[in-house]
């Protein structure tokens, strides 16, 4: 999963905030944006 922030600071915040989070709900989140569980590193790595 990602998502673009314009400030480093938001882009942290919400990584805390994740990672705070249990393993049931990061898993309703990725599969929420990405229910196919596709390799998304094509779209990413030049972003």
């Amino acid at each position: 999963m990602y998502r673009g922030f314009d400030r480093i600071e938001d882009a942290i915040a919400e990584e805390k905030r994740i990672k705070g989070g249990n393993r049931r709900a990061k898993l309703r989140m990725i599969e929420a944006m990405n229910p196919s569980w596709n390799d998304l590193w094509e779209e990413v790595k030049n972003w």
